[in-house]
């Protein structure tokens, strides 16, 4: 997107609460993770970030397993321009869109919430569509804000994650990054 399309796309009145999920099952994954946030905050300021989960692939299995975090930050970006915005970072980090649906990647991230809105359109729905159904996302979002409330469902997110189970997520305590620029995470 042209430095013109993002200024239009920019709400110059106000900050929008964004809530943003990112996994990562390739290569450095910690380090996928730390470049992601880096990124996003040229464009949103991240108040809260999870800590990351190490979390079984969902759909196809056979693949291997992701780290997970949540980020809620604020930003002037409006829905759709976070959208582009969160796909020219996967971009940057090597994500393929190859058309295998839950297949592995260098990067995903997902717009959880925006505020309290709801949004149907074909390339962009928020809250995300499985949300309610995916412990790798509600685990750390309940971590971080374990009050805050589905849009359209009316729980909170510790309430739709006690209705879960099945699907393995765990803290992540595998080995760090090397030594070198000091975390971000």
């Amino acid at each position: 997107m042209s430095h013109v399309e993002r200024t239009e796309s920019l709400d110059e009145t106000r900050l929008g609460s964004v809530i943003l999920g990112l996994g990562s099952n390739q290569g450095d994954r910690v380090r996928f993770l730390e470049r992601a946030v880096e990124q996003l905050r040229a464009q949103i300021y991240l108040e809260e970030m999870s800590s990351i989960y190490e979390t079984q692939p969902v759909g196809v299995r056979d693949q291997p397993w992701f780290l997970n975090m949540v980020c809620i930050g604020t930003t002037r970006l409006k829905p759709g321009a976070v959208l582009e915005f969160v796909h020219e970072v996967e971009d940057s980090l090597g994500r393929t869109r190859s058309g295998e649906r839950w297949g592995p990647r260098t990067i995903d991230i997902d717009i959880l919430a925006y505020e309290d809105r709801v949004i149907d359109r074909p390339e962009l729905k928020i809250p995300h569509p499985r949300l309610a159904e995916r412990a790798f996302m509600l685990e750390p979002l309940a971590e971080i804000a374990p009050d805050w409330r589905h849009p359209v469902l009316r729980k909170t997110a510790r309430e739709l994650l006690e209705g879960l189970n099945g699907d393995v997520v765990r803290p992540f305590s595998g080995p760090l990054p090397p030594a070198g620029p000091t975390s971000i995470l």
